[in-house]
C-alpha cells in the first residue's frame, strides 16, 4: 500500500524522549552485550598471535583464531553499518538508517499495508477472535458487569458536567431556533393532527381533560361561585348573585359530566368538527399557515426561549447525574439489568455472536479500506520528521543489544569454519 509524498518536507525534529529508567536498562544491556562482543574479538586475536607458526593441533587453533578475527570483524562492520560509518569512514552503502530513513519508512509503510491490512487478514483475526462470545463470557461474571455500568455512569456523568450553559444558549440560539425559524411548522402541525384525528387519539386526552374537569368542579364549588361573582353586576342584589351563581355552578357539572359520559355527545363532535378543521386549514389554508407561522416567529422572539432551554436542561441535568450518581439507583440497577441480560444472549444466541462478529468485521474492513493509507502513511510521515542521528541512536538503544549476537555469532560462526577449511586444506595438500 503506497502513498502519495506531502507537498512540503516538514522539518526534522528530534524524538520524543522514552522513559529514562527503560532507556538506562537498554543502554546497560546494549553496554555489556558489547563488551562480550569485543572481548571475543580480543580473545581470538590474542589466540591468534599466541599460535603464529604453529603446526598440528595448535595449527588448527590458529585458522580458527584467525577466521573468528574476520567474522567478527566482518559482523561489526555491518551492525555499525546501519547506524554510523564505520571508524567514522564514509565508505559507501553505510549509515543506513540516518541517510536512508526515509526510504526504511516508506518500505514500512508498505509491508504494513501489503501484509496485515488486508480484508482476507482482518476477517480471519476477527473470526478467530471470537469477540462476541469472549465479550459474552466475560460480561456474565456479575462483577465485570457492574465495573461496565459503572464505567459508563462516571464517563457520562463528568460529560453532562462538562457542558454549561453558554453551550446550550449556544445550541438554542445558533443552530435550533434558525432551523425551526427556516422550517414551515405548518404542514408538520397539520399532519400530526390529522393522523391523530385518524387514530382517534385525542379522544384520550379529552377524557382525561373532562374527568379532571368534572373533578376539580365538584371539590371547588366555592371558588367557581367567587370567580362568577366577580362578574356580576354591582347593582343586583347578593342573595339573587349567590343563587344565580350556585345555578351555573350545578349546571356547569352537570354539563361537564354529561360530555364525560356520552361519547356522541354534541360537544364531542364539535371538538372534532373544530379540529378536523383546523387540520385541514393548516395543511391547505394560506392565511392559516401565516398565522400559525407569524405566531411561530413570535414565540421564537421571545427572550424566555432561551431561559426557559437552559433551565430545562439544567433540571435534566441534574436528574441524570444525580441517578447516574447513585451507586444503587434505579439508572445503574436497569443498566445492570440490560448489561447482565445482554451477557446471557451473547453465551447462548449463536445466531446474534455470529451476526455481531460479522459486523464487527465490516466495520474493521470499512475502515482499513476507508482509512488504512492514511493509517499507514503516519509511519512514513512520523519518520520523515526525525533527525537522522538521532533516530539512529534511538533504534539502536532498543535493538542493538540483539543486533551484538550477530557479532558473537560471527566470531564463534567464523572460528569453527575457519578449523574446517583449514583442515580440509591439509587433506586436499
Amino acid at each position: 500500500m503506497s502513498t502519495t509524498a506531502p507537498p512540503s518536507t516538514p522539518r526534522p525534529t528530534a524524538l520524543a524522549a522514552g522513559d529514562p529508567a527503560a532507556d538506562a536498562l537498554r543502554r546497560s544491556a546494549l553496554r555489556r552485550m558489547r563488551t562480550v562482543a569485543v572481548s571475543l574479538l580480543l580473545f581470538a586475536a590474542a589466540v591468534y598471535v599466541l599460535t603464529i607458526g604453529e603446526e598440528g593441533f595448535w595449527g588448527f587453533v590458529n585458522a580458527g583464531a584467525e577466521a573468528s578475527m574476520v567474522g567478527a570483524i566482518a559482523d561489526w562492520f555491518a551492525v555499525t553499518a546501519l547506524f554510523r560509518h564505520p571508524l567514522g569512514l564514509p565508505i559507501p552503502h553505510t549509515a543506513l538508517i540516518p541517510r536512508r530513513k526515509d526510504e526504511l519508512g516508506r518500505g514500512l509503510e508498505e509491508f504494513v499495508g501489503e501484509n496485515f491490512l488486508q480484508e482476507d487478514i482482518i476477517r480471519e483475526r476477527i473470526d478467530s477472535a471470537r469477540v462476541a462470545e469472549r465479550v459474552g463470557v466475560w460480561l456474565s461474571d456479575a462483577d465485570n458487569a457492574r465495573r461496565v455500568v459503572d464505567e459508563v455512569a462516571e464517563v457520562a456523568a463528568i460529560g453532562l458536567s462538562k457542558v454549561r450553559d453558554d453551550h446550550i444558549e449556544s445550541l438554542v440560539h445558533d443552530a435550533l431556533v434558525p432551523r425551526f425559524r427556516e422550517e414551515p411548522i405548518s404542514p408538520l402541525l397539520g399532519g400530526l393532527l390529522a393522523e391523530a384525528l385518524h387514530d382517534d387519539l385525542h379522544h384520550g386526552l379529552v377524557d382525561l381533560a373532562l374527568a379532571e374537569l368534572h373533578a376539580w368542579l365538584e371539590d371547588n364549588p366555592d371558588t367557581v361561585q367567587e370567580v362568577l361573582g366577580e362578574r356580576a353586576p354591582w347593582w343586583a342584589p347578593p342573595g339573587l348573585n349567590l343563587r344565580v351563581t350556585a345555578r351555573v355552578h350545578l349546571e356547569m357539572v352537570t354539563w361537564v359530566g354529561d360530555i364525560r359520559s356520552d361519547p356522541r355527545h354534541h360537544a364531542r363532535r364539535a371538538l372534532d368538527s373544530m379540529l378536523t378543521q383546523l387540520a385541514r386549514d393548516l395543511l391547505d389554508n394560506p392565511s392559516t399557515q401565516a398565522r400559525t407561522e407569524r405566531l411561530k416567529d413570535r414565540l421564537l422572539d421571545h427572550p424566555s426561549v432561551l431561559a426557559s432551554s437552559v433551565s430545562l436542561w439544567n433540571a435534566l441535568r441534574r436528574a441524570m447525574t444525580a441517578s447516574l450518581q447513585d451507586p444503587e439507583g434505579a439508572v445503574r440497577r436497569r443498566l445492570v439489568l440490560e448489561v447482565s441480560s445482554l451477557a446471557e444472549r451473547l453465551s447462548t444466541d449463536a445466531t446474534l455472536r455470529e451476526r455481531i462478529d460479522t459486523r464487527a468485521s465490516d466495520i474493521a474492513v470499512f475502515a482499513v479500506e476507508r482509512y488504512g493509507e492514511e493509517v499507514t502513511a503516519v509511519i512514513t510521515h512520523t519518520i520523515e520528521r526525525w533527525d537522522g542521528k538521532e533516530a539512529a541512536d534511538r533504534i539502536e538503544l532498543h535493538v542493538g543489544r540483539d543486533l551484538q549476537f550477530i557479532r558473537i555469532n560471527g566470531t564463534i560462526v567464523g572460528g569453527l569454519v575457519g578449523v574446517v577449511i583449514h583442515a580440509i586444506s591439509l587433506l586436499v595438500h
